[in-house]
């Protein structure tokens, strides 16, 4: 007997008549997860989040999503950093005949009992990428298919994660997930390397030694659900993350229950096993393309003669009149898709060479860029305590702001990874990033201001977001300081490859603060 976890006492009526008897439905089950089939309140209205497999959207979808964001919402979305989609402040949830008609456009799982599942991700550039070893879109659409043929996965995590590399030079593989496959050569086969969350929240998952074929990824993802199921309350209102159970079982034990469920024994490879079975190695290593910002601009693509663009979308937000003018874009001149990434930018991709003229000009009429030096490419930010209660700043307001100010008072050869968070769960980025910019409330005589501490480089086991450079900056004070910052950097940097990370982590940060602003 399945049972559904929703809050909108329209979503009942969704299901088809003969898929109605047995289910269980749970009110308000969903609510720490938005999601499309259930009412989300936040702080600025009615939350709705859009699965986005692999993050590719038709154009036909783009209009569709477009139409809600203007009919019922601010007309506007946000693109994620899981490449979904969200529309915020809606007045009241969406009626059923609405969510029907998403589902006949493909938009939101055929089952809306699993899509609460998070989406499926994969790298933006999957298929055109000219370093790529594999296409993982196929991976993507038949893990979605099946999930959604099986209701029992109802009872996963809603946080319970799938990522699948294809190894080409725009890596996901730095991205938080509980499980990823990612594409290696061996012998001049394509393999995938299995790896899996476990240790310390917020670290990337690790390689456990597994070398898969493509062929038996599919049959190991079943399994590894099964085994998250059998060891997992599902009635629980706030299940356990497979990094939970990792820890507590141990990826061994894991593993070994989950092959006893397969028709085939787990391959470890030498190239990667140096020791034994109960090897687990780090992240890899690979030299890649900057993927939080070097997909911005113009590339060449693996099919020749076609190229891809990458867009900037200041902090991921796009207008439901600009959503619908790149729709068309695609229609026109490309494939007839749009694909979002995880740093909250997109792509228009297989456009060819003699129409790259007039689909740059179009984009500039949108008001969007695609300059890869844009600074505003590698901006993030939470919804800022206009959507969350848990944020203390206004982190998209601000960082609006700082989007503005930067461009026209500082140039750089690529962008410096800066991040707006309005609380200490950095929902909106969860690695490292050269500029972290945590919202905190300056409290004083006359009460309390918003403000910020900023942490910048890498720091140590205890230093979530580096090293604290500044302990309260107050918002009118931050343009100016970041733009001092950058300055600096750009004058002093050993050359133009040297990072904003890499260039603060080679000073104290009593000369970091001398540097950005010296004593006269």
């Amino acid at each position: 007997m399945p049972t559904l976890a929703v809050s909108s006492r329209h979503i009942y009526y969704l299901l088809p008549a003969s898929h109605r008897e047995g289910v269980t439905v749970l009110l308000s089950g969903f609510a720490s997860c938005p999601g499309l089939f259930y009412d989300t309140p936040a702080q600025d209205g009615i939350l709705s989040r859009i699965r986005i497999p692999g993050g590719i959207l038709s154009s036909k979808q783009c209009h569709g999503i477009a139409d809600i964001a203007e009919n019922y919402g601010p007309g506007y979305v946000d693109v994620t950093n899981r490449a979904n989609l969200q529309i915020r402040e809606l007045p009241s949830g969406m009626d059923p005949t609405v969510l029907q008609d998403l589902q006949s456009i493909g938009i939101g799982a055929r089952n809306f009992a699993v899509d609460h599942i998070r989406n499926i991700m994969t790298s933006p550039t999957a298929g055109v990428d000219c370093q790529e070893l594999i296409d993982t879109r196929p991976f993507v659409r038949d893990w979605d298919n099946y999930i959604a043929a099986h209701p029992t996965l109802s009872g996963l995590s809603a946080k319970f994660s799938v990522c699948f590399d294809g190894g080409g030079a725009v890596s996901v593989c730095d991205r938080l997930n509980d499980i990823m496959f990612a594409a290696v050569l061996i012998d001049s086969q394509v393999y995938f390397r299995l790896y899996l969350s476990v240790g310390v929240k917020g670290k990337p998952p690790i390689d456990t030694g597994v070398v898969l074929s493509p062929e038996e990824c599919l049959q190991v993802l079943p399994a590894l659900a099964d085994v998250y199921l059998q060891h997992t309350d599902i009635n629980s209102r706030r299940k356990l993350r497979l990094r939970e159970l990792l820890n507590h079982l141990s990826c061994e034990s894991y593993l070994q229950e989950v092959e006893q469920r397969l028709p085939f024994k787990f391959t470890l490879h030498p190239r990667f096993n140096t020791t034994s079975s109960s090897q687990f190695f780090p992240p890899l290593q690979e030299q890649r393309l900057n993927s939080h910002h070097g997909h911005i601009g113009i590339h060449p693509q693996r099919q020749p003669g076609l190229y891809y663009i990458g867009v900037v979308l200041p902090l991921g937000r796009l207008e439901s009149k600009q959503m619908k003018g790149l729709a068309d874009l695609a229609t026109e001149f490309g494939s007839g898709t749009l694909r979002l990434t995880p740093w909250q930018n997109l792509l228009l991709t297989d456009i060819p060479q003699r129409s790259l003229a007039n689909v740059k000009n179009e984009i500039t009429a949108l008001k969007l860029d695609f300059s890869s030096s844009n600074i505003n490419s590698a901006l993030v930010a939470c919804s800022g305590n206009k959507g969350c209660a848990a944020s203390a700043t206004d982190t998209k307001g601000d960082a609006l702001a700082l989007a503005k100010y930067l461009p026209t008072h500082v140039s750089l050869d690529h962008p410096v990874h800066i991040h707006f968070s309005g609380c200490e769960k950095s929902c909106a980025h969860h690695s490292n990033s050269d500029i972290t910019l945590l919202g905190v409330s300056l409290e004083s005589e006359t009460g309390s201001s918003p403000a910020y501490q900023i942490y910048v480089g890498e720091g140590d086991s205890n230093q979530k977001f580096g090293r604290q450079l500044y302990q309260y900056v107050t918002v009118a004070e931050l343009p100016v300081l970041l733009g001092q910052m950058l300055q600096v950097y750009k004058v002093q940097c050993r050359n133009p490859d040297e990072s904003f990370g890499e260039f603060v982590n080679r000073y104290e940060i009593n000369q970091l603060q001398l540097l950005f602003f010296p004593i006269k």
